[in-house]
């Protein structure tokens, strides 16, 4: 894979695998960027894990994403979030195609850090 579905314009490789891969994501935006990724990949784990436990569902719907093409990330703002916070928001606006159908799906999504690990806690449409 060669530019990674976040939007970063970087390479996969070099950017949301990394988190995927277990590095802990500096920020509520990388969290989100790479959460995304996950979907566009289907990665159910990584979905799983970087799920707050107060608000995460069940570990086998995630393993078994619908078949959303993902098409496209644009992060519209970011509130908090930072390597210094404990709490933040990203809002963002994300193009998928189901079939013939296509949409998007505009939310803010809520995050918090414990442990030193950001979390995505929930969010709203």
């Amino acid at each position: 894979m060669n530019n990674c579905p976040c939007g970063s314009e970087q390479i996969y490789n070099q950017c949301c695998r990394q988190y995927h891969d277990g590095k802990i994501a500096p920020t509520a935006e990388a969290l989100m960027r790479s959460r995304y990724s996950a979907y566009v990949l289907r990665n159910g784990a990584y979905l799983h894990r970087s799920w707050h436990s107060s608000t995460r569902p069940n570990k086998k719907g995630l393993l078994q994403l619908p078949a959303t093409d993902w098409l496209g990330l644009e992060i519209v703002r970011t509130t908090q979030g930072g390597e210094q916070d404990n709490s933040g928001t990203v809002e963002f606006i994300a193009r998928y195609r189901e079939g013939e159908q296509t949409g998007s799906l505009h939310e803010t999504s809520r995050f918090v850090k414990e442990g030193g690990k950001w979390f995505y806690g929930d969010g709203d449409y």
